[in-house]
């Protein structure tokens, strides 16, 4: 069996060269694949890398991280720039919301459709095995619910939900575009079982072998979010599942409301010790005094697990990608200098909120005690002096007093900054699900919004939509909530046009400025790979907005 599995497992990470293009994956040998719970396991585990955008050493691959819907949508927001190095141009060409050539965003359409794969495979195959117990099953079960639902639903916001709904292995290359009402019924559909067969334990219940699998809550958070999306963006107001019944807003207040008062989560008593900035709290002026929260706190309802196993395998490429250009200093260190943030965040943010200088690294501020920075250190591009905290690799000080990443000082991880960015990608939190419950009307919306206020030691204001807008902007900065947000409640071109305007930056060591412009004919949406359409036979339709000279970003 040892063969036949590990070509099975083999497939499931590197096939499906178009997600059309399955037929490697319907030849292969299922006789005595899958034989047991453990081998379905190793599925979901499977399908959680393409969730994480894991990457290995196949030249195919190598650049996957680069379409993780989290560093797409930052790119894409009014808070950051797209940075980077004058060769690293791909940054820059999201920003602009435009393309560097045709298949630009391939890997993010088959990273998600190899994700439904896996997850149409669980489906066909969760009753061919014996399980230890019944919960085992409704864990595979549940996971797969909630997987298929988390890759459609970044397909959705990435492309547009007028994409293929694929349901089984058996693909055909000519299956045409649903229509989004079809997609999102498929998502919230799947998010309502996911949450109807994982079990309800609280989060300090949950067995250590479960870090990073979805549970029941992560399920109701997410429900909540697509809700939000789907009838923000597209002006509905319910939608019917694919059983017919219809999901309003009534029963998504209600399984908020069940998250926020039965999962065990919570928010953690001082926000700046949600980030891994907090362990350098001995040479790092700002941070003295602070106590990392871990990346199993109960305030982290859903993350992305990430580790320094191997070089482009497991480590966090995001996080590697906002680091700073060719120099490693404390507690920030090297990495590609992508993600550079606005100075309108800076100077929109009121001083007296903490989160201010938690979430951003003010580098002419003395007060925060890191020496060394250089400008234009590797070519760099539209630097602005501000940094995002969140997400950065972080460094501490040996023994030898050597500035070193902490995963290599604390954890022995190998000296390489390229392999080392062990931090999780939280993308559901539980001061989000607060905010959700306030915007949707829950009947204790005003305390939801004045627990996160005050955890910050800010005054109460009115739960209205504008004061949620701003909050949500200030407390889930940079976490690749912003711009979903801002499609949503229609807010992009205008936003974006006002926000993106003259922004001061230095490029190649030179004072000038950049302006973007929301493209509005685009929707918002990126474009379809051209050779999908093409494998398609044309029964793929590009996307609007993206047919144009305007379409293709040529440069500073």
């Amino acid at each position: 069996m040892r063969k036949i599995y590990y070509i099975v497992i083999s497939l499931f990470f590197t096939s499906c060269s178009d997600f059309l293009d399955t037929e490697n994956l319907t030849q292969k040998d299922s006789s005595n694949f899958p034989v047991s719970e453990t081998d379905l396991m190793s599925v979901v585990t499977s399908a959680f890398s393409d969730a994480s955008n894991f990457e290995n050493n196949n030249a195919e691959i190598n650049q996957r991280w680069r379409e993780n819907v989290f560093f797409l949508s930052e790119m894409m927001s009014d808070d950051r720039l797209g940075g980077g190095r004058v060769s690293a141009i791909d940054g820059r060409a999201i920003m602009n919301f435009q393309q560097t050539d045709t298949d630009m965003h391939l890997d993010a359409w088959k990273r998600s459709y190899e994700g439904i794969y896996k997850t149409n495979f669980l489906f066909e195959n969760i009753d061919k095995v014996t399980y230890s117990t019944e919960e085992n099953r409704k864990k595979i079960l549940g996971q797969a619910y909630f997987l298929r639902a988390l890759f459609y639903f970044d397909l959705a916001r990435l492309f547009g939900a007028n994409v293929p709904k694929i349901l089984t292995t058996d693909v055909d290359k000519s299956t045409p575009q649903a229509k989004p009402d079809e997609i999102y019924s498929l998502i919230m559909s799947d998010l309502v079982e996911a949450i109807e067969i994982l079990p309800s334990v609280k989060f300090e219940k949950i067995p250590i072998s479960d870090n990073g699998m979805a549970t029941k809550w992560a399920a109701e958070a997410y429900l909540a979010r697509v809700f939000l999306f789907y009838t923000g963006y597209y002006n509905k107001e319910s939608i019917n599942l694919v059983d017919g019944s219809e999901l309003t807003k009534s029963h998504v207040q209600k399984y908020l409301i069940d998250c926020i008062d039965n999962s065990g989560h919570g928010l953690i008593d001082d926000f700046r010790t949600l980030w891994p900035y907090s362990i350098s709290n001995k040479d790092y002026p700002y941070a003295i005094g602070l106590e990392y929260a871990g990346d199993e706190n109960k305030e982290v309802v859903f993350a992305l697990k990430y580790s320094y196993a191997g070089f482009r395998s497991t480590s966090n490429m995001v996080v590697l990608a906002y680091g700073l250009s060719n120099q490693t200093l404390l507690p920030y260190g090297k990495g590609w200098m992508y993600g550079t943030v606005n100075p309108k965040i800076w100077n929109d943010w009121p001083d007296n909120d903490l989160r201010k200088r938690a979430s951003i690294w003010n580098v002419l501020d003395q007060n925060e005690g890191v020496v060394g920075y250089k400008l234009n250190n590797g070519n760099t591009m539209q630097e602005t002096n501000y940094y995002n905290k969140k997400y950065m690799p972080i460094t501490v000080k040996n023994s030898k007093g050597q500035i070193k990443n902490y995963a290599h000082v604390l954890y022995g991880a190998i000296d390489n900054f390229n392999l080392n960015n062990c931090q999780d990608l939280i993308l559901m939190r539980f001061s989000d699900v607060l905010l959700m419950a306030a915007e949707l009307e829950c009947p204790k919306a005003q305390d939801y919004y004045d627990r996160v206020r005050g955890r910050v030691g800010l005054q109460p204001k009115p739960v209205s939509l504008d004061n949620i807008k701003e909050e949500r902007r200030f407390e889930l900065a940079f976490e690749g909530i912003r711009y979903w947000d801002l499609l949503r409640w229609h807010d992009a071109e205008r936003v974006i046009n006002e926000n993106m305007k003259d922004i001061p930056v230095i490029t190649l060591g030179k004072e000038t400025s950049v302006t973007v412009k929301f493209r509005t004919e685009t929707g918002g949406f990126l474009a379809i790979p051209n050779s999908e359409i093409l494998l398609s036979n044309g029964v793929l339709k590009q996307n609007p907005g993206w047919d144009t000279n305007d379409a293709f970003y040529v440069g500073e």
